[in-house]
């Protein structure tokens, strides 16, 4: 069975606001956490994402070519699937849409044989997913600042035990944390 693994990026108060990275995820930038994110992406065999987030990430990375950053051919060529109601088309190669019984298709993807299956972002799918209990893995890279407000990626109700499987202290004050359900 493969892991559903969540793995995204936070400030110290839970904030991941993309419109905010100018201020809490650009400064802390290093090539051990370029290193970090480069190697989730690599060993995922399938990405998971909710519209907000594959909207936001499909044209700029479907427009690169030339393997930049060492991420852009595989995010182009891997299966992604993004979970929604609303959106029409999904325009990013290899990529559908799954509208229905979300729990139950997510559950199904993860009894195929491959590799791991991350969610990139995509909190409220996340908590959804968080609740029914089909998160196997969460690694979160902490920045070492506090916004005060912001979209948090936890919100109301959410609630997981969880168990501290393995850190690693990054330049510049970052944190990877990985945890799975206790």
């Amino acid at each position: 069975m493969r892991k559903l693994i969540v793995s995204t990026w936070l400030t110290l108060d839970g904030i991941f606001d993309a419109e905010s990275m100018g201020q809490w995820f650009n400064p802390y930038d290093s090539q051990a956490r370029q290193d970090i994110i480069r190697e989730g992406i690599l060993s995922a065999d399938a990405i998971v994402f909710g519209r907000k987030t594959y909207e936001m990430l499909a044209p700029y990375w479907s427009s690169l070519k030339n393997n930049e950053m060492g991420v852009a051919a595989k995010l182009n060529s891997v299966e992604k699937y993004v979970v929604s109601t609303t959106l029409k088309e999904a325009t990013w190669e290899h990529s559908t849409i799954i509208r229905d019984n979300i729990e139950q298709e997510i559950a199904r993807l993860k009894q195929q044989p491959g590799k791991e299956i991350q969610i990139e972002g995509s909190a409220a799918l996340v908590q959804s997913l968080t609740k029914a209990g089909l998160i196997d893995e969460y690694q979160f890279l902490v920045h070492p600042v506090m916004m005060g407000g912001g979209k948090r990626f936890f919100g109301e109700g959410v609630q997981a035990g969880l168990q501290l499987t393995n850190s690693r202290q990054l330049d510049k004050g970052v944190m990877w944390l990985c945890y799975q359900p206790a």
